[in-house]
């Protein structure tokens, strides 16, 4: 498995702009889609980068034997949208990197059914979001995903000042009405995408995370949910993505592990 770090200029952030992508070795993946090779973009969440994954988790291990190109963008702390302040992480992430990236490897897939996407906590909202908004993915996975601000507002966590959220999603009266929430998002999806959530039982996100699959489900989308013990952290996150790469319609070969 090949590991690319590639800066390139974002005609959308305007600015220089940094992404990881994990590729296939030739010489280990002899599959007949090679030359339409499967992507999974793979988000990081709060406080983290395009790094985190590489750096705190074993996904090049995971990931080693299968022929899946995995594209880990950053977003800094914008939750994957088009801010308020003037950065548009939804459309540099959505619509300009899979450009940019298609220029670098020809042979990764531009369709839907082969592009997938998941994340971590912001990155879980992230992976959600942007596929129910784009329709550029067939499977989304959240894992520990700050998927609601169930009932309460973004101001009234402790993960940052109100002078944030505002940044981020302007003035809200209501979180699940507002254009931000998966809510509002699932009722304009086509609901054709294939949802995967789960979450630690002593995780701080877990009663959000009870309470927006509910909805979303009721709101006729296609989602599978687990909880078990756990807390919002790397060991939890690693394990579940196991479980997300043998959800994902791709050849999963896990390399086992050494005693």
């Amino acid at each position: 498995m090949a590991v690319m770090k590639i800066e390139y200029y974002s005609e959308v952030l305007e600015m220089e702009w940094g992404v990881n992508v994990l590729y296939p070795d030739a010489v280990r993946v002899d599959r007949p889609d090679d030359k339409d090779i499967p992507v999974l973009y793979l988000l990081h969440g709060m406080n983290g980068n395009h790094n985190s994954w590489l750096k705190r988790s074993h996904i090049e291990r995971l990931v080693r034997s299968t022929n899946l190109i995995v594209v880990m963008p950053n977003t800094s702390n914008g939750w994957y949208t088009d801010t308020q302040y003037g950065y548009d992480y939804y459309q540099a992430i959505a619509e300009e990197l899979p450009r940019v990236l298609k220029r670098f490897f020809p042979n990764m897939s531009d369709k839907r059914e082969k592009n997938f996407i998941a994340g971590l906590s912001m990155g879980g909202y992230g992976a959600f979001m942007l596929a129910l908004k784009s329709d550029r993915f067939s499977y989304a996975a959240s894992l520990s995903g700050a998927l609601s601000f169930h009932d309460s507002h973004p101001d009234d966590t402790e993960l940052a000042r109100p002078a944030y959220w505002r940044g981020i999603f302007g003035e809200l009266e209501d979180w699940t009405s507002s254009p931000y929430s998966l809510e509002s998002l699932a009722k304009q999806s086509d609901k054709k995408t294939k949802l995967w959530a789960w979450c630690g039982e002593e995780d701080f996100l877990y009663t959000a995370n009870n309470h927006a699959v509910k909805n979303l489900q009721q709101l006729g989308l296609d989602i599978t949910y687990s909880h078990s013990p756990g807390k919002h952290e790397w060991y939890y996150w690693e394990k579940q993505m196991e479980r997300v790469l043998a959800w994902l319609p791709i050849d999963f070969q896990l390399e086992e592990r050494l005693p």
